[in-house]
């Protein structure tokens, strides 16, 4: 028990600052307006350099996790995160800035990849949905402290000073979790690099992992776009609601999302003793994410916090299957299986907070100085679409599986 506590909690810790990261810029963006003059595509951008480096690391990732172990791994790369966040306070343009993120991006890579390949070294494979789920809470606590928390610290310094401290956290976070977690070889560390690189190509050709990819890729994506930026200019925007009421929405919805990562991920783990598999529990949940997308599609704005909690509760749905893949290949390939996942998603979210800057761009922006909130409703119900598009893949390709299996 004390071993499975040194692994989870310094892993949690790195994981909190990587999704506090992802997320700060949706409470500093009026600052970055202000003080520098972006526009919505450029913070969209540079908001998702983050994304494009993190995607970028994911493949070598995989085969570094599995051949060295996530101890080593995740400590060195902390040291690049910490220097980004670093950059990103000294920066007087959108290209520090954009520099900055982008090392930010680099540094977190295996922070949540880290700890899926320590978990299945350490812990039973029934498990991995719930310990997943824990520590996917661990970053919901970071979305909770880039919200209302960071807000009040900008009272007390300014952007910059708030990446000042986080550069200092991010060195701390990797030395502990360098002393701390103990030291386990990784199964199938023996296999030269060529045959590493083989267990990549045997995931991508895969047709169980292209089954759930798409549908998990864009629900993630959408979620992670929407929640790590957008989220707060739409309550601006579209509701009317200053600095604070936006800060402690998000904070609201941060705890939603801390919520649904353990709650759902606990269901997956207990339904499955009864015979529900996890993929079910997943998609069901990614399902009900695209409803009340649907919801803010809708503007519905004398519902806005009880639609904004659900979809912080449910956007978490797509987590799960990153414990059914692992489950669906050998463990010796667990590290390059979601990393695989992972690199789809955060190219996807790269261009997903782009692009929803570039849509809402079309629109001229408001007399107060805002977006348009037509904008808003295009560009969100584009991720909508494409999600049930999908969907709908995956249910066929649900059946085309079954009826291989019959042949």
């Amino acid at each position: 028990m004390l071993n499975k506590l040194r692994v989870f909690i310094p892993f949690a810790f790195g994981y909190f600052l990587s999704y506090l990261y992802r997320v700060v810029n949706a409470v500093i963006a009026p600052d970055l307006v202000t003080d520098l003059g972006v526009d919505p595509s450029e913070l969209g951008l540079l908001t998702a350099a983050y994304f494009l480096t993190f995607a970028a690391a994911q493949l070598p990732l995989g085969v570094l996790l599995d051949r060295f172990g996530p101890r080593k791994i995740e400590s060195i790369l902390l040291i690049f995160a910490a220097a980004g966040a670093f950059v990103f306070a000294r920066a007087d343009g959108l290209a520090g800035l954009a520099a900055g993120r982008a090392f930010i991006g680099f540094g977190v890579s295996a922070c949540l990849m880290a700890a899926f390949k320590a978990f299945v070294m350490w812990f039973p494979r029934r498990q991995l949905p719930l310990i997943n789920g824990f520590i996917m809470a661990s970053g919901g606590l970071g979305a909770l402290t880039a919200t209302a928390p960071v807000e009040a610290m900008l009272g007390i310094t300014d952007w910059r000073g708030v990446f000042t401290v986080l550069s200092i956290l991010t060195l701390a976070v990797a030395a502990i979790v360098f002393t701390a977690v103990p030291e386990r070889v990784p199964d199938g560390n023996e296999q030269s690099f060529r045959e590493q690189l083989r267990g990549i190509a045997k995931v991508f050709s895969s047709f169980v992992f292209w089954r759930i990819a798409p549908v998990t890729v864009i629900s993630q994506a959408t979620f992670l776009s929407i929640h790590g930026l957008w989220s707060g200019p739409w309550l601006r925007d579209v509701v009317g609601m200053d600095r604070a009421q936006v800060a402690n929405v998000l904070l609201m919805v941060a705890v939603a999302m801390i919520a649904g990562f353990i709650l759902l991920g606990g269901a997956a783990e207990r339904l499955s003793r009864t015979g529900v598999r996890p993929v079910v529990i997943a998609v069901a949940g990614m399902g009900t994410f695209m409803l009340f997308q649907f919801l803010v599609v809708l503007q519905l704005s004398g519902w806005t916090l009880p639609i904004w909690l659900f979809f912080g509760f449910f956007g978490t749905s797509g987590i799960i299957p990153y414990a059914v893949l692992s489950q669906s290949f050998p463990v010796h390939l667990s590290g390059r299986v979601t990393t695989a996942l992972n690199l789809l998603v955060f190219v996807a979210a790269f261009a997903a907070q782009w692009g929803i800057g570039a849509v809402i761009e079309l629109w001229p922006t408001t007399a107060s100085g805002g977006y348009a909130p037509a904008g808003y409703q295009a560009a969100f119900g584009i991720m909508l679409a494409l999600q049930i598009f999908a969907l709908i893949w995956f249910i066929f390709a649900g059946q085309k599986l079954k009826y291989s299996k019959r042949q």
